[in-house]
């Protein structure tokens, strides 16, 4: 204790004097009367210090203030992401209701069209191998569904039902390698008939002297038994010219996307 006060004795005098100071200036105010030289010297002094205590008040208020600030800021930020993020999950269920009002929208417009009796569903599921090209809908034998019967959405034909259970059925898409569709040119009447070959098709039996060109509507013919006359097939996407042979190789790309897949209609028809 001692060998601390004899170290910083120069530093405690200092604070003494200065303390007796500030104490006897302080008695002094009280009594009134103009300031003496002693007082001003003290105020003088005092100065430094009042400054640096002003400045380091000051600091920490600054500071806590700027915390308070951040804390809040933090709060509100925390409230709007919260916020946002409903807004954007509120968006995206509008965004959906939109989009399968329009497609919903498109197959009534479709119906109305068709001189047919329809039945709504729902794809369910669809085969993920690479073997065969189907879906499941959510109709079936209760429904009135039959094996055969065609499957279309407004863009064009989908496939026809293979299996049917009491409440689902399989379909077949025309893009599998085992469907055939006896289909024609629209503009010329060129009977052929389309087969899947993976995401594509393509005109089998397409005489090779008749004008097909790119982009050419392709239709279902009507002369297969499963599909009515005049659906939607696709576009002519590629024609390779022969110089010999009877008929012409045509790749065909349908109107149907799908791979997206959702509402469908089943084309249905009395029983044998």
């Amino acid at each position: 204790m001692f060998d601390l006060l004899t170290r910083y004795r120069r530093q405690i005098l200092i604070s003494a004097l200065i303390l007796v100071s500030l104490l006897f200036y302080s008695s002094n105010l009280r009594r009134g009367g103009a300031s003496t030289l002693f007082e001003r010297a003290v105020l003088q002094m005092t100065v430094p210090i009042h400054s640096a205590l002003d400045t380091i008040w000051q600091g920490a208020a600054d500071i806590w203030t700027h915390y308070l600030w951040l804390v809040d800021t933090a709060e509100k930020n925390d409230q709007l992401l919260t916020q946002n993020r409903l807004l954007h999950s509120e968006l995206m269920q509008v965004q959906e209701i939109r989009l399968a009002n329009e497609r919903l929208r498109k197959l009534l417009e479709f119906k109305a069209e068709v001189d047919l009796v329809t039945l709504p569903a729902q794809v369910i599921s669809e085969d993920a191998s690479s073997w065969f090209r189907t879906v499941v809908i959510d109709k079936g034998a209760d429904d009135g569904v039959l094996e055969g019967m065609p499957v279309v959405v407004a863009e064009g034909v989908v496939g026809r039902t293979i299996r049917v259970a009491a409440q689902q059925s399989r379909v077949l898409l025309i893009t599998d390698a085992a469907s055939a569709v006896a289909s024609l040119v629209q503009k010329n009447r060129t009977r052929g008939i389309a087969r899947g070959v993976g995401a594509d098709l393509t005109l089998d039996f397409a005489l090779r002297l008749k004008d097909i060109a790119e982009g050419d509507l392709i239709v279902t013919s009507g002369t297969g038994g499963v599909f009515p006359k005049g659906l939607t097939i696709g576009h002519v996407d590629k024609v390779t010219p022969l110089e010999y042979g009877l008929f012409q190789p045509i790749s065909i790309k349908p109107t149907v996307d799908f791979s997206r897949l959702e509402e469908v209609l089943v084309l249905l028809r009395e029983g044998p």
